[in-house]
């Protein structure tokens, strides 16, 4: 009996194993051309930062949907990244939760990853700005003609 178990239980180890990697892969590893991030309401900068470095690795394409506010912004930038035709991207003072308090060096932080028209606007005041300011995918591009809105997507 013990040297039917034994082989049973050697079968077994590995597929618990490979059950539990599989289940502790990020949604974007387990498939799949692209990596959608749709209505992401953004949070914690450093998180996202850390986040942005995992998609920028993943080699898929980060196709943004929907509305992107706050931290999230930070992805448009990605290589592999392009906007939805109708995404929405928000933008506001990064701010200490809960308070209107804005931290040191977030706004520096999140201003590096945007380029032309965007940083221009970013560092000229919505890096400053409780409200939240809103644009199209199109005015985006209009914007910042490096990013790219996504073909894969229809509109």
């Amino acid at each position: 009996m013990i040297h039917v178990r034994r082989p049973l239980a050697l079968l077994a180890i590995p597929l618990l194993a490979l059950a539990c990697l599989t289940a502790a892969l990020p949604a974007h590893a387990q498939g799949g051309p692209f990596i959608d991030i749709s209505d992401n309401r953004g949070g914690n900068v450093l998180q996202m930062v850390q986040r942005r470095s995992e998609l920028e690795r993943s080699g898929k394409t980060v196709r943004i949907r929907g509305y992107c506010r706050s931290a999230c912004t930070i992805l448009t930038t990605l290589p592999n990244a392009c906007l939805g035709p109708r995404a929405r991207i928000g933008f506001h003072a990064p701010r200490i939760p809960n308070t209107q308090i804005i931290p040191p060096y977030v706004d520096q932080i999140m201003g590096n990853f945007y380029r032309n028209g965007i940083r221009d606007r970013w560092f000229g005041g919505w890096n400053r700005s409780m409200e939240m300011q809103v644009i199209s995918a199109r005015d985006y591009v209009r914007l910042d003609p490096q990013t790219r809105i996504c073909d894969s997507i229809r509109p």
